[in-house]
């Protein structure tokens, strides 16, 4: 007899989950006909155009197949809140704005990127200083060589 797994669902506030660089779980949300869809977090993005008026953005790709969604598409999402003060994330419909949240995200990338050679570069340097260090600090060994060809008397 094949045993039913249930799904627990539990409340838990979608900012924390979006903000917890330990979570690597999918992104579930209802579509507004109530099918749950699976997404990928890929960023989250404060964005505005002045500081007083920055908002918080994430950048999720689908799991699932959406119709007009091709598979190497994410979309942006608006964290907002609901009445009850509760997060909720919203499609941004404004084109220009998502548009502006991919450019910044992929500003972030870059600079993450850069980083990342850079630490890279110099980690490698400091073992090969290390390495050229100890290496100096050793004693050239001593070989007792016999010239080839000549005999011995």
């Amino acid at each position: 007899m094949a045993e039913k797994k249930e799904q627990v669902q539990q409340n838990v506030d979608l900012l924390d989950v979006l903000l917890d660089q330990e979570n690597k779980d999918p992104i579930v949300l209802m579509d507004e006909k109530g099918k749950q869809l699976t997404f990928e977090q890929v960023a989250v993005i404060p964005y505005g155009v002045e500081d007083a008026n920055k908002s918080l953005y994430c950048v999720l790709k689908p799991m699932d197949k959406i119709d007009g969604i091709a598979d190497d598409e994410a979309i942006v999402f608006l964290c907002d809140e609901d009445a009850n003060g509760n997060t909720i994330l919203r499609v941004e419909e404004n084109e220009e704005v998502a548009i502006a949240v991919f450019d910044k995200y992929y500003d972030l990338l870059e600079e993450a990127t850069k980083k990342s050679k850079t630490e890279k570069k110099t980690t490698a340097a400091k073992k090969t200083a290390t390495k050229t260090s100890t290496a100096a600090k050793k004693p050239a060994s001593k070989t007792a060589g016999k010239t080839a060809g000549k005999p011995k008397k």
